[in-house]
């Protein structure tokens, strides 16, 4: 099984571990088990700091994808045919987030487990969204 991190999940993974969920912290810490990030999250973290939403202590969006890989994850690429196929995605009621609506879609176009602690995530349950936390 192959996981992929939330925007969320991935910072409190570099920040802040104590946060993440007990099937979260147990995924991360078993080294059999494949989790990879988005190019998304990387996005949506230099956006928010540079529009001052996100504080990062003592450290710089530019250096994430430097942790993400001192934490032995690996990057998933956000394909053409991802992006071209999103429109497929139902809108969920109260969830119009296009950071977090390109994860789920990255996530069960792939076929992933996103490690989330969104409550919203159970719509998308039935369109092949797979989540732990």
């Amino acid at each position: 099984m192959v996981w992929m991190l939330d925007t969320h999940a991935l910072l409190w993974a570099l920040f802040e571990p104590s946060q993440l969920g007990r099937k979260a912290r147990a995924t991360l810490q078993n080294p059999t088990h494949e989790v990879r990030v988005s190019p998304v999250s990387y996005w949506e973290i230099s956006l928010k700091f540079g529009l001052g939403k996100l504080v990062l202590p003592h450290t710089d969006p530019s250096e994430i994808p430097s942790a993400v890989h001192q934490l032995g994850l690996s990057e998933e690429p956000l394909t053409p045919e991802i992006l071209a196929t999103f429109h497929r995605l139902p809108y969920a009621p109260n969830h119009r987030d296009p950071f977090d609506r390109l994860l789920v879609w990255q996530a069960i176009c792939r076929g992933y487990t996103l490690l989330s602690k969104d409550r919203t995530l159970p719509f998308f349950s039935v369109h092949g969204l797979r989540f732990e936390w």
